[in-house]
């Protein structure tokens, strides 16, 4: 009987082995073919190697829909980092958004990694800014912010029909540290960002000091709070959207959202619709009830 049993257990053990590896999962040669098929995320795909970061991000564009090449009509483009996450989520979202609240169409941009494995993830670079009290090596936002402005935003306005007044960038988390770290670096950049529960370290000071020069006067920026998250989050969003909503040299207008129930991450959802119907409030036709 002992025999059979261990007969028994190792055919098993080996019978997991056998699915283990054939159930691990193959790279995707054509992300853009892979995804074809899903409808809310059509658009297209590629990968661009930074000369300013030096390492190569993926890059994913969901079009709107009926979007024609050969057309005149241009779109706002909403740039999303953290895109490996973000993009298939908030992709379909605007969809839906359109379809219920007539908010206008975009072009959705997804600026992602290829992977949250650290070796290959480097948000905890890309988004933080030099400060004193930054860790060594950590510190590449202004190096991000140039891959955006001088190789990313140039290839998308050149490739496709794109509104160049209408960008916005979305950040969640330590993004959003990069996106209202980005507004007081570069103002006229972006038309709008939407910052979701962000760190203001390290170099909390810097988002307290004027921002650089800046042209346009029809800046906006959204920081939200969910009411669930932890309480140093909460006093980042609130301390910075009040401080910056009363400031005579403040380059936006400024909203900020707090979110009912709202935890960290899993309500960016909820985060993107308050804020994209605030942005453009103005473009939004009211829907008639009988």
């Amino acid at each position: 009987m002992k025999i059979f049993l261990i007969l028994v257990f190792g055919i098993f053990i080996s019978a997991c082995t056998s699915t283990s590896e054939r159930s691990a999962p193959t790279p995707i040669a054509n992300p853009k073919e892979y995804y074809g098929h899903l409808t809310s995320l059509q658009g297209d795909y590629f990968k661009i190697k930074s000369t300013y970061v030096g390492r190569d991000f993926h890059i994913n564009v969901r079009l709107p829909l009926g979007y024609q090449a050969s057309n005149a009509k241009t779109y706002p483009v909403v740039y999303v980092l953290d895109g490996d996450s973000l993009f298939p989520l908030l992709a379909p979202t605007h969809i839906f958004l359109n379809f219920d609240e007539k908010l206008p169409e975009a072009i959705i941009v997804g600026i992602s990694y290829g992977s949250f494995d650290p070796a290959i993830n480097k948000r905890d670079i890309d988004f933080n800014a030099p400060a004193a009290d930054a860790k060594p090596g950590e510190d590449g936002a202004p190096r991000f912010l140039d891959f955006l402005k001088k190789e990313l935003i140039p290839k998308i306005e050149n490739q496709f029909r794109a509104n160049t007044a209408k960008r916005v960038l979305v950040g969640q988390s330590r993004a959003g540290y990069f996106a209202l770290w980005s507004a007081l670096e570069d103002p006229d950049l972006f038309w709008a960002r939407i910052a979701s529960n962000p760190a203001l370290a390290p170099g909390r000071a810097r988002f307290f000091e004027a921002a650089a020069s800046h042209s346009r006067t029809d800046l906006k920026v959204a920081i939200a709070s969910g009411m669930r998250d932890t309480e140093q989050r909460q006093r980042n969003a609130t301390e910075w959207g009040t401080a910056w909503s009363s400031r005579a040299d403040a380059p936006w207008a400024v909203k900020l959202i707090k979110i009912e129930g709202g935890t960290h991450a899993a309500t960016i959802g909820e985060t993107y619709r308050r804020a994209m119907l605030w942005l453009f409030q103005d473009e939004i036709v009211p829907i008639k009830t009988p």
